[in-house]
This record gives structure tokens, C-alpha cells and sequence, in this order.
């Protein structure tokens, strides 16, 4: 297969004209050459943070609090989980997933409820769909053992020890949420050496310091944030210290579109749009250890092409700025994933 047009080549993004080789699902050349295409090409998105079973429920619980809508075990969104069937969940997440690959979305992390039968679920939910998953079972050891690793929810809900050891003990990823609500959690959370932490609102530069100290990439939710009143995490002074990446988080809070992560990102922060893409793509997929991510030989061919000449694209005069800020699902020509390349 051979993609021509637009790309946005490597960890920079800078715009270069010409082609990209892909040979049995990887990319194998990246080629400079005169083209006559509007194509734009570029990693698809890595979504750092989600929560799909929440499908079964969107828009639900407005005006709750975060605590109402999502504390462990009594939340809305809990509640709710437990009284739906296998069969519903499955379906509902199926629907998020098409949206998701629609949307340019080729990777996901998911922090997934239910324990075993959570984790079969989305399994089940995956079946024929060209999505990169990594599923991280929550509230037994027995859904670490079954999925990619391990989700906690803040250290004050549990000190996670026990999960964190069995989790290393595997060579599994462990995430925690961290900071959402208030800061009395982040140090307990930094304490356990996680692989990566989650939403990070109410860091201070104690915090920020220990995160650059330690390395610990941070997903963060800016839209989840601010739906659920916690305020926005500092997502540049986050950038100036560590790896950050974007997620979705809650599918019953926000559609999983990380073109409207983007843009509110971009907007909201005073951050880049290269770096901005960069949260949206290959940081989300070093911080999960996917080989995608970048459009750079050797990467898994998991790539977006968008067309430059919609009504919404045509006349951009800068690429990157545009993608981040201006595109969406209806700009997109296709979604390339290893399995149809």
C-alpha cells in the first residue's frame, strides 16, 4: 500500500510532501516526492485514558459530583454497570469503538470495571474490530492476571500495595488516578512507582517535581475535568517535566473523540500544537509500549488520512495547527490499521 500526500513526519510533525510504503502492516518507507494530493497523513490517535463501559449510560447523572457519579463502589456509573447484562455492555461499547475507529482513534488504554467478567466483556466488545487495546483490569488481582495490567483509583481508596507487587511480579503496566479531586492522594500514588498516572489536577510544584524526579509520564482528561467541576490539570507545567498524553476518559461524561481533546487542549493551555499532537499520538503510546504513534519506518502502520480539501480543512496555512484546532470526524478519509493495510 501507498499513501501519498501531506505527512507529518516523525516526533516533529514538520509537513513534507510525498509518500508512505506500507508492507505487511508496518510502515516501510517514508518517501519525499512531488504528489498531486490533498491527503494530509498522519499517526493515528492513541487515546491514553478511557473508561468504555461507561457507553451503557451517556450523559447520564448531570449535576451529580464527581464522587456521585464515579467513587468506587456506589457511584452512579458503578451502579449502574452492575445492572447491566453482559450482553448490553457488549453492545455498547461496540458502538463507542466504531465511533472511535470513525473518529481516527487507533490505540486505546482502558481502565476496566467489573473485575473478570469486566475485562471478558470488553474482549468480546474487541471481536472484529481493528482497535490496539490495552486493558487494564481494576479491583482484583484476578483482572490483572487476565488483562494488560493493572487501574487503580486514588490511593486513598486502597494503598494498592499488594496490586502494585503482583502487577511488577508480571511485567504489566500499572496506572492510578492521581490528584482528580483534591492533592491528598498524589503522593501515596507517586510512593507506589506506578508506570504512569491519571488526571494530576491539583499538582503542586512538590508534585511536579517528584513526577520530573521520577519520569512518570501523566494522562490527562482536560475535558472530564472540567465537566466534572474538579478545575483543569496544569497540563504545560506537566509538558515542562514529564511525558504527557491525552485520554477521553469517561464515555458517559464525553465522547471519545480525540479531535475535541485536542482542540480543547490547544485551547485551553499555552501549549504547542506539535506538542499537542504529540499528547494525542506517540506520547500516549510510549507511555502503554505500542509501536505506533510517529510516521517513521518501522512503526506499525496504524496511520490517519484526512482530506485537506474539506470545506473545513481547504486553505489551512498551517498544517499541524490545523489538524489539532480545526479537524474533525468529517475530515477524515480513512484509518489505516495493520489489519486492512
Amino acid at each position: 500500500m501507498e499513501l501519498e500526500g501531506t505527512i507529518l513526519r516523525g516526533r516533529s510533525f514538520e509537513p513534507m510532501e510525498g509518500r508512505v510504503v506500507v508492507e505487511d502492516g508496518e510502515i516501510a518507507a517514508v518517501e519525499a516526492a512531488d504528489v498531486d494530493s490533498d491527503r494530509i497523513i498522519l499517526p493515528a490517535f492513541v487515546n491514553a485514558h478511557t473508561h468504555v463501559g461507561d457507553s451503557i449510560a451517556k450523559e447520564a447523572g448531570g449535576g451529580l459530583s464527581l464522587e456521585e457519579l464515579v467513587a468506587p463502589p456506589d457511584g452512579l456509573k458503578h451502579r449502574l454497570l452492575r445492572e447491566a447484562s453482559h450482553e448490553e455492555l457488549v453492545a455498547a461499547m461496540e458502538r463507542s469503538f466504531a465511533f472511535m475507529e470513525q473518529s481516527g482513534t487507533g490505540s486505546f488504554v482502558e481502565f476496566r470495571e467489573g473485575g473478570v467478567e469486566g475485562v471478558r466483556a470488553i474482549e468480546d466488545a474487541l471481536a472484529g474490530s481493528e482497535l490496539e487495546s490495552v486493558v487494564l483490569g481494576r479491583e482484583t488481582v484476578e483482572a490483572m492476571d487476565a488483562s494488560d495490567g493493572f487501574g487503580a483509583s486514588g490511593a486513598n481508596d486502597a494503598e494498592f500495595g499488594r496490586e502494585r507487587k503482583a502487577t511488577a511480579d508480571a511485567g504489566k503496566l500499572f496506572g492510578i488516578h492521581a490528584g482528580e479531586v483534591d492533592p491528598s492522594d498524589i503522593n501515596p500514588a507517586l510512593d507506589l512507582d506506578p508506570d504512569f498516572l491519571v488526571h494530576m489536577v491539583y499538582a503542586d510544584d512538590v508534585h511536579l517535581d517528584r513526577v520530573a524526579d521520577s519520569e512518570i509520564p501523566v494522562a490527562v482528561c482536560p475535558r472530564s475535568n472540567l465537566v466534572t467541576g474538579v478545575g483543569v490539570p496544569p497540563i504545560a507545567e506537566l509538558a515542562e517535566r514529564t511525558t504527557v498524553a491525552l485520554g477521553t476518559d469517561n464515555v458517559f461524561l464525553n465522547s471519545p473523540s480525540m479531535f475535541r481533546e485536542m482542540e480543547f487542549t490547544a485551547k485551553l493551555a499555552d501549549v504547542p500544537a506539535t506538542e499537542v499532537l504529540r499528547m494525542a499520538t506517540v506520547n500516549g503510546a510510549e507511555m502503554a509500549g505500542l509501536n505506533c504513534g510517529l510516521v517513521e519506518e518501522g512503526r506499525d502502520a496504524r496511520l490517519l488520512v484526512l482530506d485537506g480539501d474539506s470545506h473545513n480543512l481547504a486553505g489551512a496555512r498551517e498544517v499541524v495547527r490545523a489538524v489539532v484546532r480545526r479537524a474533525g470526524v468529517s475530515d477524515v478519509d480513512r484509518v489505516v490499521a495493520p489489519g486492512n493495510a
